[in-house]
């Protein structure tokens, strides 16, 4: 149906300083670093970043299963850290890199497969996902000389894969509905209602979602957002309306840079906060144990981040600015991009970056690294994969999080306090992921 097409709208979000330059995965001899990239490109040829059927949901959840299945089946070989869902020890001689690439492709090409049609996935996106991903398997195993090590390292990497899809095997709240089609019949002000152009709440039922760090989908909920008679939520009002409009049918008072803000950060926040933290590990020398730890910690945080958004909005149902506005009088206000469908508080997009931000400053024990990114949604010609991407420069982890923040007002799809209030719910979950996967005793990684 054409509005199964039009689900776009969800991305629609002691160490001394170092400066990090823009790196590649390619120029990374790092197996895990060159997975991340992996499962990223293959998540775009699956479409799960494209216009038409956009999903951070299933994607975030992909890149936390394959992570773990990475981590699990490293330490199986040396055991480093303690394992989430594989505690076996491989056969002496394994390859890493073996184990690494077998992890990584099985995981991912079973939950491309699982893809649903209802979001508008169709035969052709995950065809395209998966020959991606068997590609970099083949180039992988391809490069591993021949013998037991190989044979045995595939062997660790696929039974590493195979106990972390048996774990999530009854997670039901993965497998949707995901689209409810009764958009909310209440009219009380500041109680959501479907936004223009998508005649459903979309995602509600993630927060079903089974936690990957969370106790539940409730821990570390906040508190409710402005009632509308307070000041601050007016003010809030007045700044969306103002700087979150198209700037063609809506006016806005946004600078050139401010828009290059919005767009920079619309792209899926795994997608961006694993590529930033490909750049910073590049930089970093770790090693592919603690990369694999750092990755696996990174992307549960960012997935149980989405389930947490899903039971807050649900909990809320607080409506977003294009409600208010046009109810207020501007009834043709245009936000820069397609308002999401789905409730207001807290922002997701900021969730996710309180939960980026805080798991690399964290792991990496500062906030104070500069670095560079660019962008996969900025206009053509300026993006990631273009011959000369815009690049955005940021002195510290935070400052990109609250950067990111900003965007969301600025594309006109949250009041300032939604996002506010979403990058402090995500630090909460990052310093509740990083206690996992301690670190084991000498004793325990020999005996």
């Amino acid at each position: 149906m054409t509005h199964v097409r039009k689900i776009s709208a969800i991305l629609l979000a002691t160490v001394s300083q170092f400066t990090i330059h823009a790196a590649s995965a390619a120029e990374s001899g790092d197996a895990v670093i060159k997975w991340s990239a992996s499962a990223g490109n293959a998540a775009m040829k699956a479409c799960m970043n494209a216009t038409e059927n956009n999903d951070p949901f299933h994607e975030s959840r992909m890149y936390a299963m394959m992570h773990i299945a990475i981590h699990d089946a490293l330490n199986a070989i040396d055991r480093k850290y303690q394992p989430y869902a594989y505690d076996q020890k491989a056969t002496p001689g394994a390859s890493p890199e073996a184990a690494v690439a077998a992890a990584s492709h099985d995981v991912v090409s079973k939950l491309l497969g699982q893809l649903p049609a209802e979001l508008g996935f169709t035969h052709d996106c995950i065809s395209a996902g998966t020959s991606s991903i068997e590609a970099a398997y083949k180039a992988a195993v391809d490069a591993i000389p021949d013998g037991n090590g190989k044979t045995q390292g595939i062997a660790v990497g696929q039974a590493a894969a195979a106990a972390i899809l048996a774990k999530r095997a009854d997670d039901h709240g993965a497998t949707g509905p995901f689209l409810n089609m009764t958009c909310p019949a209440s009219a009380q002000p500041g109680q959501y209602q479907c936004t223009p152009g998508y005649p459903f709440v979309a995602f509600e039922m993630w927060e079903n979602v089974t936690p990957f760090v969370l106790q539940d989908a409730a821990q570390f909920r906040p508190g409710p957002p402005f009632a509308i008679t307070d000041p601050k939520f007016t003010a809030d009002l007045n700044e969306v309306k103002t700087f979150g409009g198209d700037g063609k049918t809506t006016p806005s008072a946004r600078t050139d840079d401010q828009t290059q803000i919005a767009l920079f950060w619309l792209e899926n926040s795994p997608l961006k906060w694993s590529r930033i933290a490909r750049t910073v590990a590049v930089d970093k020398g770790l090693n592919q144990w603690d990369n694999a730890r750092l990755f696996a910690i990174l992307n549960m945080g960012l997935a149980d981040g989405y389930l947490a958004m899903a039971a807050t909005k649900n909990h809320y149902g607080f409506w977003r600015p294009v409600t208010p506005i046009r109810l207020g009088g501007d009834t043709s206000w245009t936000p820069l991009v397609s308002t999401p469908p789905d409730q207001d508080y807290p922002s997701g997009h900021s969730i996710e970056s309180g939960v980026g931000a805080g798991v690399l400053m964290r792991m990496l024990g500062t906030d104070q690294i500069t670095f560079k990114d660019c962008g996969t949604t900025l206009p053509a010609g300026s993006r990631c994969n273009d011959a000369t991407p815009a690049m955005r420069t940021y002195t510290s982890f935070t400052q990109a999080a609250d950067e990111n923040a900003y965007s969301r007002v600025l594309i006109g799809f949250h009041f300032r306090n939604s996002t506010r209030v979403g990058t402090d719910y995500g630090y909460k979950i990052a310093e509740r992921a990083v206690t996992l996967l301690p670190p084991v005793s000498v004793k325990t990684a020999s005996d």
